[in-house]
């Protein structure tokens, strides 16, 4: 993908109530519903902290009732 690899914007790491990731322009308002992680700079630095922090995809509410139904 060419323009990816041109792509010199900033991004941040953003993150739900249901600890979902995703990456944000950071020059952008965040969404409501979405705060930032901490993380920003180039694209491919976010998707690899969201590699790295996203270890499970179900939503936290999800994860919540599965460990209360195990007890």
């Amino acid at each position: 993908m060419a323009d990816e690899r041109n792509d010199n914007r900033v991004y941040r790491v953003v993150l739900n109530d249901e600890e979902q990731y995703s990456i944000w322009d950071a020059d952008r308002e965040l969404p409501a519903g979405w705060r930032a992680e901490g993380t920003e700079g180039a694209r491919q630095d976010c998707l690899d902290r969201i590699d790295e922090v996203w270890t499970d995809m179900r939503p936290a509410s999800l994860r919540r009732r599965m460990e209360q139904a195990s007890t």
